[in-house]
């Protein structure tokens, strides 16, 4: 017989993210899909309409936004930088609100993980220092109108002091857009090797400046991001993705992350940085290729020990695995992401225990409704 949970440590309990008030502790994870408006990469109805299916969440969060044009690595991800991409993603956020929900955007800049042809000028991407991206990891672009193939990214060009100073006004100019497309708030995608990621680790930061060297100079960039994009939208209203990594995998993935010489306290140092900023929340990815391991048991009580808002995670979660990081105190939210695919329904099948419709791959990235709007409620 399966484990009894208590009611005080349910999936449908309501709970209390930053100023809102939520209906459950599932979220929608960020998921890019690659379904924007082209030339422009721009929200548009068919994204609104997935958007909405999923509105049984507790809370949501859009796939990856990039903040200006250099931060693009992928075709067809959406952006937050035109004035066009703002009137898109009202349509989202108008979707959401309808149906009652909370959606905060996720802003994001992939730093070295793009390539030439997506760049502006087809320029070099632009990174902390000039280090090229290990052939495992690869960008996504455009080969033809429609088609996509993944591509080994550019060897990136290392950004001047001075142009870092600008990035941060360029978070702060996104914070600003998100809320004037009618987002609730904004979260800062520093995981899986993007940009933010890449300040902090030892791995890909080789400067030499006030943001490179110590872990107190690499964290620098984060700490100054997170306050001025605070400053734009309020604390409350802020969260921030890790993908604290404690071992890899030699899979071909189109996004991975680092793995520090000593990530708990790589990941602490940041997440007490972070408790010091107010955030809203912290939102923790954990390995998700096959067999991957669950991150070590002290990290799960170090995070919760040091960061005193609400701590999410995702990455393979089940249910099951959902309830007993919930009851072991450690975790607040959980996010399902290839089942939030499939299953628009998925807060109501988890309730009841139906049966989930299973996800197609080859309709993740790119294309048309099939694969994105069509996959069916439980009858």
């Amino acid at each position: 017989m399966s484990e009894v949970f208590s009611t005080e440590t349910s999936l449908f309990d309501a709970v209390q993210l930053g100023q809102y008030s939520l209906k459950n502790r599932i979220f929608l994870p960020p998921l890019t899909r690659s379904r924007s408006t082209q030339p422009g990469n721009i929200a548009n109805d068919l994204m609104a309409d997935y958007y909405r299916q999923r509105t049984g969440a507790g809370f949501m969060v859009t796939e990856g936004t990039q903040i200006e044009p250099r931060g693009q690595g992928y075709a067809w991800t959406p952006g937050i930088h035109s004035q066009e991409q703002i009137e898109g993603w009202k349509q989202v956020t108008q979707a959401v609100h309808d149906k009652g929900n909370i959606i905060f955007a996720q802003l994001w800049h992939v730093g070295r993980i793009s390539h030439s042809s997506l760049q502006p000028d087809g320029g070099a991407p632009v990174a902390p220092s000039a280090i090229r991206a290990p052939a495992s990891v690869k960008s996504f672009i455009e080969i033809a109108p429609g088609q996509g193939d993944l591509a080994d990214p550019t060897e990136p060009r290392a950004l001047s002091t001075e142009e870092v100073k600008e990035l941060v006004g360029f978070y702060a100019q996104a914070a600003r857009n998100a809320m004037e497309a009618g987002f609730d708030g904004v979260e800062l995608h520093c995981a899986n090797g993007y940009l933010v990621n890449q300040f902090i680790s030892e791995h890909t930061n080789q400067r030499t400046d006030e943001y490179g060297g110590s872990l107190e100079n690499r964290l620098r960039f984060l700490k100054e991001i997170v306050a001025a994009v605070s400053g734009v939208v309020g604390e409350d209203k802020v969260g921030v993705r890790f993908a604290p990594l404690f071992e890899s995998t030699d899979e071909l993935r189109v996004y991975l992350g680092l793995v520090e010489s000593n990530p708990y306290e790589t990941y602490i140092e940041a997440i007490k940085l972070l408790n010091n900023a107010g955030i809203a929340y912290l939102s923790l990815a954990e390995a998700d290729w096959d067999n991957a391991p669950d991150l070590p048991q002290d990290f799960y009580q170090g995070a919760r020990e040091h960061f005193s808002g609400r701590i999410l995670y995702a990455g393979r979660y089940t249910p099951e695995k959902a309830e007993k990081v919930l009851k072991a105190g450690h975790g607040d939210m959980f996010g399902f992401g290839r089942p939030f695919i499939a299953n628009p329904d998925l807060p109501e099948r988890i309730k009841h225990n139906h049966p989930l419709n299973d996800v197609d791959p080859a309709t993740m990235y790119g294309g048309t409704d099939k694969g994105y709007t069509d996959y069916p409620t439980y009858q």
